[in-house]
């Protein structure tokens, strides 16, 4: 896709309408997040499309995303046209089915914390928070695995 310059934005410009340090920017396209081109300068341009993406990461994170989650959700993404609100919706859709397990995980430690942590043992045999589904603890302690 072609880009005109004057739809093309500096490092500075993003950082400044983004809200996101110039270093993050840099960090953002060394982890493949984001892309610029070079001017004739060689200086980097970015579209303006990656304004929305830096909102999308920002946010995805805020919701406890990794940025390897986040590069892989935008990797469902097509890469040779501006996303259309159906590919975002589906991209949210995902995001919707993973944030519902994290709290279904969430809710369930919830209600385990005050018997775990207020009982003061967390003991690696018997804890369900610090020990989770350990089933070779039942064959007593140290290595059995080799």
């Amino acid at each position: 896709m072609e880009n005109n310059e004057n739809d093309m934005l500096s490092v500075g410009e993003l950082s400044r309408r983004s809200g996101v340090a110039i270093s993050a920017i840099h960090f953002y396209e060394s982890k493949g997040l984001i892309q610029s081109l070079r001017n004739q300068g060689n200086q980097r341009r970015f579209p303006r499309g990656v304004l929305r993406i830096i909102a999308y990461i920002k946010v995805a994170q805020r919701l406890g995303f990794s940025l390897e989650e986040i590069k892989a959700a935008f990797s469902t993404l097509p890469q040779d046209k501006p996303p259309t609100i159906e590919d975002w919706e589906n991209m949210s859709r995902a995001w919707e089915e993973e944030l519902t397990s994290r709290i279904d995980l969430l809710t369930r430690v919830k209600k385990q914390l005050n018997a775990c942590i207020g009982c003061g043992c967390l003991s690696l045999k018997e804890c369900p928070l610090r020990n989770p589904n350990d089933e070779l603890a039942q064959q007593g302690p140290g290595p059995h695995l080799f």
